[in-house]
């Protein structure tokens, strides 16, 4: 190789040295723009907004936030993640759809032993697909159940033959709802009609 031939070469070489340094640096303010993290405040925003509506979209939320698409978008997967929200639900109003659903608040009452907690009973009835919600709650009695189904006789059916029958449970008493006028913060039709009489066991 002459001695211009060497020159060239080694100039090409550095060339690409520069360019690869030049793409190294070009790399940081890209790294700089990564989703920032969002404050406790904000990410108690972010849920408020889709507890409220959990079809809002993102670049809403952003817009509502404050904060940039990437970031609300990390924050949901974290919440998701965490098991801070669980699910997302259409409130529906089965009267105006024309669908009859029979709902009821059971209470019941419960005798705990060494080996059984709360817990437990609770996570025995919270299986049945027919619970739609189960909590602990001071007062007369211990857990409230609330359960959903095509009939009366299928809820009563479900409370006497599955819920009264568990070791644990010692008494139960069904309130069946006639009407629903709000839920989830959402108000149901009218209100101005009594529907007590209308329902027979």
């Amino acid at each position: 190789m002459t001695d211009e031939e060497r020159a060239a070469d080694e100039g090409v070489g550095a060339g690409r040295e520069a360019a690869d340094e030049s793409g190294d640096e070009s790399e940081t303010p890209g790294e700089a723009t990564a989703a920032a993290t969002a404050t406790a405040a904000e990410t108690a925003t972010v849920l408020s907004i889709l507890r409220e509506n959990a079809r809002t979209s993102v670049a809403d939320l952003a817009r509502q936030t404050g904060l940039d698409e990437a970031t609300v978008e990390t924050v949901i997967e974290e919440l998701e993640a965490a098991d801070v929200i669980r699910g997302y639900r259409a409130v529906v109003d089965w009267d105006a759809a024309d669908a009859e659903r029979v709902r009821a608040a059971v209470e019941l009452d419960v005798e705990l032993d060494r080996e059984t907690g709360y817990g437990d009973v609770a996570e025995r009835i919270a299986r049945f697909p027919e619970v739609e919600a189960l909590r602990l709650v001071s007062g007369d009695y211990d857990l409230l159940v609330e359960v959903e189904g095509d009939s009366m006789s299928e809820v009563s059916s479900f409370v006497g033959e599955r819920v009264a029958r568990l070791p644990a449970v010692t008494n139960t008493v069904t309130h069946y709802v006639m009407d629903t006028y709000a839920e989830a913060g959402i108000l149901f039709g009218d209100g101005d009609d009594d529907d007590r009489r209308s329902v027979t066991p």
